[in-house]
């Protein structure tokens, strides 16, 4: 039994990571809230600080709210909501996530299924599955443009040409599928995994009791393993898409965001670094954290009910 003394011991040794973290995480933060009221060119001369390069000269700024910078408002907000781009590319953000959840979920489930079932060489089979998810995005992405959406020297255009079919232009025809297929890819085996280990912790007694009382395969699916698989099925669904909301790899890769997938963290990729107004790429990074927010409350009041069943 832990004593006051050793509590007060773990506290001191975890607070350095603690307070470590947090700096991780709200300093950043806490620059692009400031840096959305403020108006910042780097390009047209703009400077953070006119008192040297140090990072304490940096830090004095900082806390006093980098007042070499002159204060606009909300405007970088209006400007950027106001945007002809904003609204497509939350949309094309929302539609990217759907998609890949029902993939990912729908496949993850058969997926589990099929590798819970005793095959030979089954340890080797599921380390084949679980593989993609260890590459990294830039990684896969190259892989799929360049190996298999090449619409001359890509696997698919092979396989179109030998059917006798003309190569689809996977990226510019059919550009939003194919970022949604290769993210897909991606996230399935994550999906798999949590799935088979739900799977795997279900009583087999039940699915035995119900064979023998006459339940098919499709009854036993439906009135035991699925409702068994909502708790795994809603932590899918909440981690993937805290990930798949910020997705930008895969799209700077394989379209650059045109063709209709720019996404919101495109977007703001493309007014920080592209156009180099910082102040306008930062206030579209709050409008992100909003819209994270505003899905992941909406997933938790809708789905996380499983959490508590």
């Amino acid at each position: 039994m832990a004593t006051k003394a050793s509590r007060s011991a773990a506290r001191i040794m975890m607070a350095p990571a603690v307070v470590l973290l947090l700096g991780w995480m709200l300093i950043p933060l806490s620059l692009t809230v400031i840096f959305s009221f403020k108006k910042f060119l780097p390009l047209r001369g703009d400077r953070i600080t006119d008192r040297g390069e140090g990072f304490g000269d940096f830090m004095w700024e900082y806390v006093r709210g980098f007042p070499t910078l002159d204060w606009v408002g909300f405007e970088n907000f209006s400007r950027f909501v106001g945007s002809s781009s904003f609204w497509p590319s939350v949309w094309t953000t929302l539609v990217i996530v759907g998609g890949v959840l029902a993939i990912t979920v729908v496949l993850g489930i058969l997926l589990s299924l099929l590798l819970d079932q005793p095959m030979w060489g089954q340890g080797v089979v599921r380390i084949l599955v679980i593989a993609p998810f260890f590459v990294m995005p830039t990684v896969s992405a190259l892989v799929w443009k360049n190996m298999f959406m090449d619409p001359v020297n890509g696997l698919f255009a092979h396989l179109w040409r030998f059917f006798g079919a003309e190569p689809v232009a996977w990226l510019s025809e059919a550009s939003m599928g194919s970022i949604v297929m290769i993210v897909s890819w991606q996230w399935l085996p994550f999906a798999t995994l949590i799935l088979l280990t739900a799977i795997q912790s279900l009583d087999s007694e039940q699915l035995e009791a119900a064979e023998m009382d006459g339940a098919g395969p499709l009854q036993r699916f439906g009135h035991i393993i699925l409702p068994h698989l909502g708790r795994a099925i809603t932590i899918v669904i909440l981690i993937q898409t805290i990930f798949l909301l910020s997705i930008f790899a895969e799209i700077f890769v394989t379209t650059g965001g045109a063709f209709g997938t720019r996404t919101l963290t495109y977007l703001i990729f493309q007014r920080v670094l592209e156009s180099q107004n910082v102040g306008l790429g930062s206030a579209g990074g709050v409008y992100a954290i909003i819209l994270a927010n505003i899905v992941a409350i909406f997933l938790m009041r809708i789905v996380g009910k499983n959490l508590d069943a």
